[in-house]
C-alpha cells in the first residue's frame, strides 16, 4: 500500500523527437509538468527544452533535474528520490519516448515500488509499441531485445537466434541499433537472414520524415533507404 505522506512519482513522457508535443501528447502531460519543478531526466539539456515547448511560462531556474545515466552512481539513486520522501511529488523523464522502457529510469521505478511510493505513470509515444503496431507483426506475442552484440560473428549468432524464435513461437522480434549503425544493420540483416524472412523498418515515428515499412528480407535487398542517424526499430519474424 503507498504511503500517503509520501510524494508521488510521475512518469512523463515525451516526443520521439522535433515534433510539436501538443501534436504528441495528451493534455495531461502539459498538467502534469505545470505542477512538478523536480525532475530525475536522463538528460537536462533535453529536459529543459521538452519543458519550455509544453509550459513555457515556467520559470526554468526554479527547475530542479537530477541527472539519471550510465555515469551515475548507485548511492545517487537513492539521494535522487529524497523529495519523494519528504512528501514532494517528481517527474521522471527519459531523454526520448516513455520513461522506463529501454531506459535507465525503470531503476527508479524499482526504488519507488519498493519505498511505496506511488507511480503514476502518463500516456505518451513509445517507439517500441507504435512501431508494432504499424508492422503488421505478431503483436500478442513479441520481445524487444535492445542492442545486438557489435561483434560480427556474435551478431551473426544473434541474429539467426532471434530469426529461430520468431518462427518457433510465432515470436515478433525488435531491437535498435545506434543510429550511426542502421546502415550497417540492415546490410547486415539483408545477408544473414532468410529470403522469406519479414523485416520491419520503422525509423523517425511520428516525425514529418517518418519511415515504415515491412516487407520480406528479399524484397529489402532491392530497396534503397538511407538511414543515418535515423532513430530506428527493427522487428523480424519467419513464418512456419
Amino acid at each position: 500500500m503507498n504511503n500517503s505522506n509520501f510524494g508521488t512519482l510521475y512518469l512523463i513522457p515525451i516526443t520521439l523527437g522535433d515534433s510539436n508535443p501538443h501534436d504528441i501528447l495528451p493534455l495531461t502531460v502539459k498538467r502534469t509538468i505545470e505542477l512538478l519543478d523536480t525532475y530525475i531526466v536522463e538528460n537536462e539539456k533535453v529536459a529543459r527544452r521538452f519543458i519550455k515547448s509544453i509550459v513555457p511560462e515556467k520559470k526554468q531556474s526554479e527547475l530542479v533535474l537530477f541527472p539519471l545515466n550510465k555515469h551515475t552512481e548507485k548511492n545517487e539513486h537513492y539521494n535522487y528520490i529524497q523529495p519523494l520522501l519528504e512528501g514532494k511529488s517528481m517527474g521522471l523523464m527519459s531523454d526520448a519516448g516513455c520513461p522506463g522502457v529501454a531506459d535507465p529510469g525503470a531503476v527508479i521505478v524499482k526504488i519507488a515500488h519498493e519505498k511505496n511510493i506511488k507511480v503514476v505513470p502518463l500516456v505518451g509515444p513509445s517507439s517500441i509499441l507504435l512501431s508494432l503496431m504499424a508492422s503488421g507483426m505478431n503483436g500478442q506475442s513479441f520481445a524487444f531485445n535492445g542492442y545486438l552484440p557489435i561483434d560480427k560473428s556474435e551478431k551473426k549468432h544473434t541474429l539467426k537466434q532471434l530469426e529461430k524464435l520468431s518462427q518457433e513461437k510465432n515470436q515478433a522480434q525488435l531491437f535498435i541499433e545506434t543510429p550511426y549503425r542502421n546502415n550497417q544493420i540492415l546490410s547486415d540483416l539483408i545477408q544473414i537472414l532468410t529470403p522469406q524472412t519479414q523485416l520491419c523498418v520503422a525509423c523517425d515515428i511520428t516525425l514529418e520524415s517518418e519511415y515504415i515499412k515491412t516487407q520480406s528480407i528479399s524484397a529489402w535487398s532491392k530497396t534503397k533507404v538511407d538511414l543515418h542517424k535515423r532513430p530506428c526499430i527493427f522487428i523480424i519474424q519467419k513464418s512456419n
